[in-house]
């Protein structure tokens, strides 16, 4: 018997204990995967620097197109990266694919660290990082399906949850790394040097980063599956065809793409990211309570990551996937109102008091979905309606006849709007702000930052925790799953696509459509129909089309 086929044979063991060999996989996986995420979340954390330095010279119509190709580097270009790195993955080895990508996350974000900015380079500073994060999302791509596999074919069957719930967790880590770098950063250096040069430093921090992962990746071996495949003469010779061209395959990549994969991103993403604009931009708390609040609300579940894993490996991968979507839809109403109640006590009361209506000519009115935030709405409708929604306020809607001008009524004051193609915008502008400012703070709708001491933090704490959970829930078991569903010798290409797609099409447009939705509708929690709709979506296709694989021999595909 080979070397390969006895580590195979082995590894069908669904009793044995990790072996210290499989630790250092496990955790070499997991490490690399973390300082990965540390890297790509990095953007985001420091957008307000990035644009000062990078785009503070480009005339409006270069800064929508430098924009538009950033945000598609950080969420788009995933899927391809996929697809890219999926192909040499299954032909070339996952050992070497994700080496590769590591050093080209790495070498990109070290490089953004050093980019000069637009004042001393011009329009080649927007170009070099626009490309810089084009070669971040094409790593990302890769890393992360790679880091899957090659975990889950090191994995016994029946234990593969519970390890491979080591790499979702890197997720919540490498979003806490990043965060505890930038706010230990901006504590540290008073806030015009961090502006000028300390922003750079979590980026050229990434070198250490990628160091320590390629030290500890070369010491690893290669998956005992790939090389059975290898050996036997089994790989595939063209990944990306045998994927979609065959019909068995295509269903499971479709059947991933709309079912497994949206539900999990988008209750993922309520969870860990729009609880942080809901705070901060509906409820007025403060970001230092904010981060510190969703830091150790991120902590105290990360266990549970491992905890589902292990779970799904005992009653299936669907039943805690799915539990998980239940929850979610049912009680993300009920759990945000709960936010409202304890994080801004004094909002939830004006807005029972003084009721806040806003009256438009329906036809003015636009659905405002703005993911790159280049859009312009110049309807008086649009106006009144964005300027509520900007500062996350919930109100009614009553119809005006067409030639009306939109009003908002804020107890008994009310407050014209305007036109942006009125000749006198700019000084109604103005006038519109300053009465609307007037008004809400007459009638106790304060749009400044809530008081701290009347936030229940404990209370605050645990809501986020709950939501937290959801996430854990349904991203814990879908991982193994994902896996579970294709074949060794295509499994690299096959289940990194949908699922990077997946995540970018459905959780990386969550910001956007949900603060469209409010703005379209006055109610700051209509945003939550859209992951409650997806989940929802989800469970029917998974509970119908999906089958179960817990216990699959994913070694003898």
């Amino acid at each position: 018997m080979s070397v390969s086929a006895t580590a195979i044979t082995e590894s069908r063991d669904d009793n044995r204990t990790m072996t210290r060999e499989e630790m250092k996989v496990v955790f070499a996986a997991s490490l690399g995967t973390v300082f990965e995420l540390y890297d790509f979340f990095l953007v985001g954390l420091l957008a307000s620097e990035i644009a000062k330095n990078f785009f503070s010279g480009v005339n409006p119509t270069a800064g929508f197109i430098f924009t538009l190709l950033g945000f598609a580097a950080g969420f788009l270009l995933r899927p391809f990266g996929a697809i890219v790195f999926g192909r040499i993955g299954d032909i070339v080895g996952r050992k070497y694919t994700f080496l590769v990508t590591i050093v080209l996350m790495g070498l990109s974000t070290f490089i953004i660290g050093l980019l000069p900015g637009y004042a001393a380079i011009g329009i080649a500073a927007p170009i070099i990082f626009v490309g810089m994060r084009m070669l971040q999302g094409l790593a990302l791509g890769g890393e992360f399906g790679g880091a899957m596999v090659y975990v889950a074919e090191h994995a016994p069957n029946g234990q593969r949850g519970g390890w491979m719930a080591w790499i979702i967790l890197t997720g919540a880590l490498g979003f806490l790394l990043a965060m505890g770098v930038v706010i230990g950063l901006r504590t540290l250096i008073p806030a015009a040097q961090f502006a000028d040069w300390g922003w750079r430093l979590p980026f050229l921090f990434s070198v250490l980063l990628l160091l320590i992962s390629l030290w500890i990746r070369l010491k690893l071996d290669e998956s005992p599956e790939f090389k059975r495949i290898k050996e036997e003469g089994k790989l595939s010779k063209a990944p990306i065809s045998e994927s979609f061209g065959e019909w068995k395959n295509l269903r499971l990549i479709l059947i991933a793409l709309f079912g497994i994969v949206p539900g999990q991103a988008v209750v993922w993403y309520t969870g860990q990211f729009y609880t942080l604009f809901f705070l901060t931009k509906v409820l007025k708390v403060d970001g230092t309570t904010t981060n510190a609040l969703i830091v150790l609300a991120t902590i105290l579940t990360a266990p549970l990551y491992i905890f589902f894993g292990k779970l799904s490996d005992k009653i299936g991968r669907k039943p805690v996937y799915l539990g998980g979507l239940v929850l979610a839809a049912t009680l993300f109403f009920p759990l945000f109102q709960a936010l409202t109640h304890y994080a801004n006590p004094a909002m939830e009361k004006a807005l029972h008091d003084a009721p806040i209506l806003v009256q438009a000519n329906p036809t003015e009115c636009s659905f405002q979905f703005n993911p790159i935030g280049t859009s312009k709405f110049t309807t008086s409708c649009d106006i009144v309606k964005g300027a509520l929604a900007r500062y996350g306020l919930d109100y009614q809607n009553k119809a005006l006849p067409a030639g009306a001008v939109a009003n908002v009524t804020i107890g008994r004051d009310m407050v014209e709007g305007y036109s942006a193609s009125d000749p006198a915008s700019v000084q109604k502008a103005k006038q519109f702000d300053d009465a609307l400012r007037d008004a809400l703070k007459k009638n106790g709708h304060e749009i400044g930052a809530v008081d701290p001491a009347s936030i229940n933090k404990p209370m605050a704490l645990l809501i986020l925790m709950v939501l937290l959970t959801f996430g854990t829930m349904t991203f814990a078991p879908t991982s193994a799953m994902l896996v579970e569903l294709f074949p060794s010798r295509i499994r690299y290409t096959a289940m990194s696509f949908p699922y990077h797609l997946g995540v970018a099409w459905f959780g990386g447009f969550l910001p956007a459509i949900t603060f469209a939705i409010v703005a379209a509708t006055g109610d700051i929690y209509s945003g939550l129909l859209y992951p409650i709709v997806i989940a929802a979506a989800s469970f029917v296709i998974v509970l119908i089309f999906a089958r179960e694989t817990k216990g699959v021999d994913i070694f003898v595909k």
